[in-house]
């Protein structure tokens, strides 16, 4: 892929107009692995961060409120609204009703500080096939003094019939579970105190109602919600490589298992289903 054109923004987007637009272009959209895509590269400079809302984040989630530096999940909640302005476009393929975060890798070259000025960049890099849909590839990068100091990879999956059999689904890693650390129980309000943190309101997250309109029997927890609070739970050095993968959704209200040994974490749930897998690595 070229490189994406620059258009910097002014501040950060309201997401309830992208949210409403994102909804009311839904049923128009044809999801496929080559259709065409934004190539703009959305950037906001001068950004600093709402401590408020970062408390509030932290509390959700599980970091430690008031530290000097962002939890190494933040900045994807400070890239969202990026996010949401090129995947609610007429020109982005997939459908941003029901669309489903499946994995995220994250490095972090240093602390960012909270009260620090940042300019923030979003794009997306890519469509590919996935056995069950289409999947979109969105790039994050946070600079500082001019510095790339942290930059994510995320993929979000529309589901959508395929031509691919149920024999090309992909076969578990035969490993064993994890050491279990910790039982979580966690309550059906689970994503509705995430999304007025973060400011992700999928009505997947929501409400049972809403979640059923897209296949799910009950609402679900945020893949960033998950991975958040595996993370404040194993802890990350200061310069570091997250990856996390979204393996099966997390039903709420449920209880789940925070599982963890060395550089490894797991939530896992009834019967050890694995809901997210990921690792935490120094740089």
């Amino acid at each position: 892929m070229t490189d994406p054109s620059a258009l910097v923004l002014t501040g950060s987007p309201s997401l309830a107009p992208l949210l409403a637009r994102g909804a009311l272009l839904s049923p128009f959209k044809r999801p496929a692995p080559d259709a065409g895509f934004p190539r703009t590269r959305l950037v906001l400079p001068g950004l600093r961060v709402d401590l408020a809302r970062l408390a509030a984040y932290e509390r959700v989630c599980g970091f430690p409120t008031g530290a000097d530096a962002l939890p190494v999940t933040y900045p994807h909640v400070l890239g969202f609204p990026l996010a949401m302005r090129l995947m609610s476009g007429r020109d982005f393929p997939l459908p941003l009703l029901g669309l489903v975060h499946t994995s995220i890798t994250i490095t972090r070259r240093q602390p960012l500080p909270a009260t620090g000025a940042y300019e923030l960049s979003v794009h997306v890099e890519g469509l590919a096939p996935h056995r069950r849909g289409t999947e979109a590839t969105v790039v994050t990068e946070v600079r500082g003094a001019g510095d790339v100091v942290w930059e994510s990879t995320s993929t979000y999956l529309a589901r959508h019939r395929t031509r691919q059999s149920a024999g090309a689904a992909r076969e578990e890693e035969a490993r064993k579970p994890l050491p279990s650390v910790a039982e979580w129980r966690l309550g059906g309000d689970v994503g509705r105190h995430y999304a007025a943190a973060s400011g992700d309101r999928n009505p997947i997250h929501l409400h049972p109602l809403t979640a059923r309109l897209f296949g799910f029997p009950r609402a679900i927890a945020h893949g960033m919600w998950t991975a958040a609070r595996c993370l404040a739970a194993h802890g990350t050095p200061d310069s570091c490589h997250v990856r996390a993968e979204f393996r099966a959704p997390v039903l709420l209200p449920g209880t789940v298992t925070y599982a963890a040994e060395h550089a490894r974490f797991e939530l896992r749930g009834r019967n050890d289903r694995l809901h997210v897998a990921g690792e935490v690595l120094p740089t």
